[in-house]
């Protein structure tokens, strides 16, 4: 893989890891498009750590507020908790269900039909009335069905954010809450894909890392920054259902696309 190619990578991946659009969908569709059979598991332990030093990077005020005020805080306490929770049953489906994640990573086909069901999961927003749970009034069923969503996004072509926020808002959390757990609850699940992907990096020795790679972590790590900014200024506007038509269009392009060819 080229220096360039590495790049669009890894600005596929900073974007649509954060954008509601399902970035494991789009690396499908991408690596499909520009014939690369496999992106390696250099690139990907190095662009899943690039993103997750994006949302520390954005969000770094409010883990320092939460590391700061945990032993003092209620409010701290009971929303560490909830993102602990939140980060149970997507760990369980990852390693229960890996290998039938794994398998649909070879079917665009399925990829796109996943964004056209993302799509219609983004949409229904606009039937949504904003709630009011803050980080005090989540309750431990907010925090595990957001995590199920969250595991069901292994699947490519479901955006992880999209599912979270949708979940989130649909339990009836408000929008800043909603997106404050979905970001910070990515935290330790990108870092456990790192960790998970580590171990098949060591067994090759580390090697594979060059400029190339370099180049595609650093455009993946800005994209990111980027994007979240971006998603965020979105949903404040009330405008997150937007990126449903995107996914609509995306997922019938790779659907028409495929048949076509086959």
């Amino acid at each position: 893989m080229g220096a360039i190619q590495a790049i669009i990578l890894g600005i596929i991946q900073g974007l649509t890891e954060f954008f509601p659009v399902s970035s494991s969908g789009h690396l499908v569709i991408f690596q499909q498009l520009l014939g690369i059979q496999e992106s390696g598991i250099t690139f990907e332990v190095m662009v899943h750590f690039a993103t997750l030093l994006s949302v520390i990077c954005v969000f770094w005020r409010d883990i320092v507020r939460i590391a700061t005020n945990f032993r003092h805080e209620k409010q701290e306490r009971h929303f560490v908790l909830m993102l602990i929770l939140g980060t149970i049953p997507t760990g369980l489906m990852g390693v229960f269900f890996n290998d039938f994640f794994t398998n649909l990573y070879d079917s665009p086909l399925v990829t796109g039909f996943m964004l056209l069901f993302t799509g219609m999961l983004l949409f229904t927003l606009t039937r949504l009335t904003p709630g009011h749970k803050q980080e005090l009034s989540m309750t431990a069923a907010d925090a595990l069905l957001i995590s199920v969503a969250q595991g069901i996004a292994i699947i490519p072509g479901i955006s992880r954010s999209g599912s979270t926020i949708t979940a989130a808002l649909w339990r009836g959390l408000d929008r800043e809450t909603a997106v404050r757990f979905s970001f910070l609850v990515s935290i330790p699940v990108i870092l456990g894909a790192t960790v998970f992907e580590l171990k098949d990096f060591a067994l090759s020795g580390f090697s594979g890392l060059n400029s190339s790679i370099c180049w595609g972590a650093g455009a993946a790590f800005a994209a990111g920054i980027f994007a979240i900014r971006t998603f965020v200024k979105f949903l404040q506007k009330g405008k997150f259902y937007y990126f449903a038509y995107y996914c609509w269009f995306a997922g019938a392009v790779t659907i028409l696309y495929n048949l076509l060819a086959n």
